[in-house]
């Protein structure tokens, strides 16, 4: 295993250009951070130019150099008198580096791709082990509960929050030093080839997908299409790999025909086909769900503090990686108690002596139901009141994931609010499968349905707020918490 503690200026320019610079005091300059936010900028951290939507890196620079960067990776001039070392051409870099004074700006012939570039190169000087882990939902919760297994014998990084794509998981991996033992990658997509180019660039040995649904599906068109890209992933393994597979998802259980010769297949599920397997699963709401694990004739009862049933896949997950990598129950099930993990669904204290079970991170009809079966689940002295928001992105399954989504509503809350164009739908079909039509409410805002919420919320009343990104429903769960502060 590599023994450099961190990059410098020297590996830096090598991995870009594939040519050693001379040795000298410029590039043995250690790199302590690499960043694409000025903001974040700190002494000696590298400081990456990405142009965006809304505004271009390259003008941040200067406040990248004043926060204490020594260099940055340019593809255009920059405002400032700061030396260059151009690294396109036939003769990349100048000779004597001593005569550069930092800060410096590294000029590229694009940003994004010297970064991804760089970020090979780095991953490709440690013999880390890597677990890459995919799916339409579940990735973070996954990824996270993964970490919190593996960690308990390895030194184990993994992205932070949910840098996934093809910028976060680059500024990972060159945060690799020759401490870590295991990387935990949660991997993103939007389109065919993307998960294929994480790949390329973190060269994972274990690769999970937790499930296929139709997040996406307006980019990409099909189901099929979705499993086709996770299942890049699999592809990629190499031999002596491990696809670990729901094998309770008909299109990630198929994907062990896309392994290549050598790639072990790992199944994790609710049935006794599978490798690893749980039975008995009992949701006990606040408390967290029981279950009993299946595995090489072993039975395992346990006990995790994550919310909903459907929450036994991601301990699956979790236990399946720490299996393949040789730990043993005294290490796996301690792991499996990280509280910290329950990123996205939290309950926090409402109006009125309410709790509000805020899920505003993003929805599909797979999360929400699984979220309105946690509401379902949890027991209360007031009302159970669903607060569901479009869900974008469905394609062609937008009216009927969203109808799915109303019919489900009815036997789990008492009251439904519906907030948007799409959540109509919702509300539509929830009177359709017999909900009450004074207990459905329909409004366009976030704004009305806070001030309809204001006037009926009452003690004991669980409040469960859900709807795609683009809706920003969190703007509800902050009112609501903003008006108990007020009093």
């Amino acid at each position: 295993m590599n023994e450099r503690p961190a990059l410098t200026l020297s590996e830096v320019l090598y991995g870009l250009t594939g040519h050693t610079p001379k040795v000298s005091r410029v590039t043995s300059t250690p790199i302590s951070q690499v960043i694409i936010d000025s903001r974040q900028a700190s002494p000696g951290a590298m400081f990456v130019a990405l142009p965006g939507k809304h505004t271009d890196g390259h003008a941040y620079v200067a406040d990248a150099f004043q926060r204490g960067a020594i260099a940055a990776l340019i593809h255009h001039p920059v405002p400032g008198d700061w030396a260059v070392i151009d690294t396109i051409g036939e003769a990349p870099l100048p000779q004597d580096l001593d005569a550069v004074h930092l800060p410096v700006c590294i000029k590229v012939a694009n940003t994004l791709g010297a970064l991804q570039r760089l970020a090979t190169y780095w991953r490709g000087e440690f013999s880390v082990r890597v677990v890459g882990i995919t799916g339409s939902v579940g990735k973070t919760m996954t990824k996270e509960l993964t970490w919190a297994v593996l960690r308990r014998r390895f030194s184990t990084l993994k992205n932070p929050g949910n840098l996934n794509n093809e910028i976060g998981l680059p500024l990972t991996l060159l945060q690799l030093r020759s401490t870590h033992e295991r990387v935990v990658l949660e991997m993103g997509m939007y389109n065919l080839g993307e998960i294929t180019q994480l790949c390329t660039i973190a060269r994972p040995h274990v690769g999970v997908v937790t499930n296929v649904g139709p997040t996406h599906l307006e980019r990409l068109g099909s189901i099929e299409r979705i499993a086709e890209a996770k299942s890049e992933l699999i592809q990629a393994l190499p031999p002596g790999g491990v696809a670990v597979l729901n094998y309770d998802d008909p299109f990630v259980r198929a994907m062990s025909e896309k392994a290549r010769e050598g790639v072990r297949i790992f199944y994790y599920g609710l049935t006794q086909e599978a490798d690893l397997w749980a039975s008995d699963v009992l949701s006990e709401g606040w408390e967290g769900i029981r279950f009993a694990l299946h595995y090489g004739g072993e039975v395992v009862h346990v006990k995790v503090p994550l919310l909903g049933r459907h929450s036994v896949h991601t301990a699956l997950c979790a236990t399946a990686v720490g299996l393949i990598e040789g730990m043993h129950w005294e290490e796996i099930l301690p792991g499996l108690q990280n509280s910290g993990v329950q990123l996205r669904l939290v309950s926090v204290p409402g109006i009125n002596g309410s709790i509000l079970l805020d899920d505003t991170y993003n929805a599909s009809p797979v999360s929400t139901i699984a979220a309105l079966n946690l509401l379902d689940d949890l027991v209360t002295s007031g009302r159970k009141i669903a607060v569901l928001g479009d869900m974008a992105e469905l394609g062609d399954f937008t009216e009927p994931g969203h109808r799915k989504v109303g019919c489900r509503v009815v036997t789990t809350a008492s009251i439904l609010i519906t907030v948007g164009t799409l959540a109509r739908l919702i509300a539509e079909e929830a009177r359709a499968c017999g909900m009450p039509p004074h207990s459905i409410i329909q409004v366009q805002t976030n704004q009305e349905a806070i001030a309809y919420l204001r006037q009926i919320v009452q003690p004991g009343d669980i409040i469960l707020v859900k709807g795609s990104r683009s809706m920003a429903m969190e703007e509800i769960v902050v009112a609501l918490q903003e008006a108990k502060g007020g009093d």
